[in-house]
C-alpha cells in the first residue's frame, strides 16, 4: 500500500455583484469571490491537495483559466468530482482530507455540517472522511479588512 500526502492552498478576492460559494454550497452573503469560474476557494484548495498528492501539477494546470473556455463560471463541484478521477487512473483513492476556510464573515460554522455532506457526495466519501474548519484571522490581512477568503486542505491519497 502507498500512501500520499499532498497540501493545497486558494485565496480569492471579495467583490460585489457574484454569488458566494464555498464547500460546494451558495451562502447568503453581500459579496461573491471572485474567480474564473464560480470561485469556491475550499474545493480549489481541495483540489490541488489531492493533484498534489498525486504528484499532478495543480488546479489550474488540468483546468486552465482561459477566457470563454469551458471552465468559464464553472460549477466548481465539476471540477472536484473530475480531479478524483484524474487521481482514479493513476491507482490513487482518497483516504480523508482536512481543510480549514479563513474568513471573517459570512459565519461558517452553521454551514459546515452541509459543505461536508456535498463534498462528501461529490467524492463518494464517508462525510466522517471530510474535515472542515473554520476560522478568522482576527481582523488582520486581507482577510480581516473583509478583501478575500482563503482556504487550506490536506488530503491523505492511498494506492492499494
Amino acid at each position: 500500500m502507498t500512501l500520499r500526502i499532498g497540501m493545497g492552498y486558494d485565496v480569492h478576492q471579495l467583490t460585489p455583484g457574484r454569488e458566494l460559494w464555498i464547500g460546494g454550497i451558495k451562502l447568503e452573503h453581500t459579496l461573491g469571490l471572485l474567480g474564473h469560474s464560480d470561485a469556491d476557494v475550499l474545493i480549489h484548495a481541495i483540489c490541488d491537495a489531492i493533484l498534489g498528492a498525486a504528484n499532478m501539477r495543480d488546479i489550474g494546470y488540468h483546468f486552465p483559466p482561459k477566457k470563454g473556455n469551458e471552465y468559464e463560471n464553472i460549477d466548481s463541484k465539476i471540477l472536484l468530482r473530475k480531479t478524483v478521477e484524474i487521481v482514479a487512473q493513476k491507482g490513487y483513492r482518497i483516504n480523508n482530507i482536512d481543510a480549514t476556510i479563513c474568513a471573517e464573515r459570512p459565519k461558517m460554522n452553521p454551514h459546515i455540517p452541509q459543505m461536508q455532506a456535498t463534498l462528501a457526495q461529490v467524492m463518494n466519501l464517508d462525510p466522517d472522511a471530510v474535515s472542515i474548519k473554520a476560522t478568522t484571522t482576527e481582523h488582520l490581512g486581507f482577510t480581516g479588512r473583509e478583501e478575500g477568503i482563503s482556504a487550506y486542505a490536506v488530503v491523505l491519497l492511498v494506492k492499494d
